[in-house]
Formats: structure tokens, sequence, C-alpha cells
């Protein structure tokens, strides 16, 4: 089955192929399926949702749809998790992200109509790649206590690079790895960053028209798993020491970094 694209009325779904109810099954099912296994890998790392969730759902769902339905569950993701362990939060951390990725989100609008795309994905899965192999194979960056020139760099390319192409994720997560947090700080600090910033994507998905009723649909259908996936992927954290956390966090870094050479461009 290839591309499946769907239109949004008032009864629903609309195909833009000889009405068949089981395609719809299949769209439901698939998004499902693809949601849960996205929310459990957040859930336990505190990152790599969308860079799962978003080409998967992509493959049958047109992008305009598959963004949203993302971030929407991005949105519940990072609540239930805050609301579950915000005394795991670092919050002058977070905060700090936050403010400083806001002021790198208009270079990154900027860097969108004026660099290449491909040249700047290249660059940055490079440093990510050598970031995390010297991390794992020689002795990791780290710092000892919050560094203003850390949070700075890091969250004004996290604004940057999410401005500009939606990968606000890897800068968060270099910065946390050098902090070297428990498991248990690093997912729920990543989640005080995320969550205003897909909060602001919710809103200007709706102010664009972007929220439509098939975005809608699939979100609801999909919420059982993703509350289910987030309470697993919190137990699978909390068994979870340092050393393996972060061996893994780097290994994900290193995956997130292969994506993106293989990304092709919009």
């Amino acid at each position: 089955m290839g591309k499946v694209y769907i239109l949004a009325n008032e009864e629903g779904f609309s195909i833009q192929e000889p009405f068949n109810l089981r395609v719809i099954d299949f769209l439901i099912l698939y998004t499902v399926a693809i949601l849960f296994l996205a929310t459990l890998v957040r859930s336990t790392f505190g990152f790599g949702e969308s860079l799962i969730a978003v080409p998967l759902l992509a493959l049958y769902l047109p992008i305009e749809v598959a963004v949203p339905v993302s971030v929407l569950a991005s949105v519940v993701v990072a609540g239930v998790i805050v609301a579950q362990d915000w005394n795991q939060i670092h919050v002058r951390s977070a905060g700090w992200l936050v403010f400083f990725a806001a002021l790198g989100i208009p270079l990154g609008l900027w860097l969108l109509t004026r660099a290449d795309e491909q040249w700047v994905k290249a660059a940055l899965a490079v440093v990510l790649i050598l970031f995390s192999v010297y991390s794992l194979v020689g002795r990791p960056f780290t710092l000892s206590s919050d560094s203003k020139w850390g949070l700075f760099v890091c969250g004004l390319l996290s604004g940057v690079l999410g401005g500009a192409y939606g990968l606000n994720g890897p800068p968060l997560v270099v910065y946390g790895a050098m902090r070297n947090w428990s498991a248990q700080h690093f997912r729920a600090t990543l989640q005080g960053y995320f969550l205003p910033a897909s909060l602001m994507g919710v809103i200007g998905y709706w102010l664009n028209d972007l929220w439509v009723m098939q975005v809608t649909t699939l979100f609801l259908w999909s919420l059982p798993a993703v509350i289910v996936a987030i309470f697993l992927g919190r137990a699978i954290n909390r068994r979870m020491d340092g050393t393996a956390f972060f061996r893994y966090v780097y290994i994900g870094v290193i995956a997130i970094g292969i994506i993106l050479l293989l990304q092709p461009v919009r």
C-alpha cells in the first residue's frame, strides 16, 4: 500500500482513492502503533519521538497531518511526565534553555530560507556523531554545574534548528549529557523544555488551519496507547543506572545523526 492522502470534512475521513473502510482501519491502527513506539522511546529516554513518529507516519499520511499528530502526542507525553516527576526537573536549566531557544527561533526561520538544508543537517549530523563516539570511547565532556555559556549555546542552537527544521532536541540532549544528570532528571528536565515548545507548535498549527478533523481523529484513537507507553517508559527509565542510560543516549544520538545524513531534502 502506498501513501494514502486523506482530507478532513464534516463527516470525518475523505480518502483520495475508492472508499475503503479497511484503508481507514489500517491508517488508525498504523498511527496507534507508531505513536506507541515513538512515545515509549520518548518516555524512556526523554527524546527521539519526532524522529521516529514523523518519518514513519509520513509513509502513509500527508506531512501536514503527520507532524501535527506527532506534536499533539508530544504535548501529552511532556505534560504527563512533568505532572508525574516535576520534582525531578532542573527548573533553572529548563527555563534558561527555553529562553535562549526563543532567541534562536527567528534565526532558524531566516536559516530556513537562506541556507542549504542538506549541508546544515549534514554538519549537525557529523558534530552529533563525533561528540557521541568520543563520549562512548573516550572521556566524556562533563559540566559539574550549569554553565551560562553551555545553556546559551545549546539553547540557542535548539531554537535555531527547531525554527528551521524542527530539530530542537539534539542540542538539549548534548547539554543534559554533559551535565551528567541522572536518568530520571534527564528525562524530566527535557520535558520541562518540550512542553512549552510543543504547546507553541500546536498553537501555530491551529492558527494556520493545520489542526483539522483527521488530525484530531487519529490523535484521539492513539491517546490510550500513548498513555500506556508513557507509564511503561517511566518504569523502564527508573530501572536504568547512569552509566547504562548515557550509553544508550549516546547510541541514540548517533542514530539521530545517521538519520539526518540519510534524510532527503524536503
